[in-house]
């Protein structure tokens, strides 16, 4: 692939984003929120600091 072209999805705003469950640690990607893991515990995104 020619480095002049970008992998589909790849820099797009509204590409997956990975969350992790504060709970259980269950990874998911969704390009929104995911809401509730299945253990009932938070989802936090994992770009994002926990601070």
């Amino acid at each position: 692939m020619p480095h002049s072209q970008d992998i589909e999805g790849e820099n797009d705003p509204e590409s997956a984003s990975e969350y992790e469950c504060l709970q259980c640690g269950t990874i998911v990607q969704a390009t929104t929120h995911p809401g509730a893991c299945e253990c009932g515990g938070d989802f936090h995104n994992r770009a994002k600091s926990l601070e």
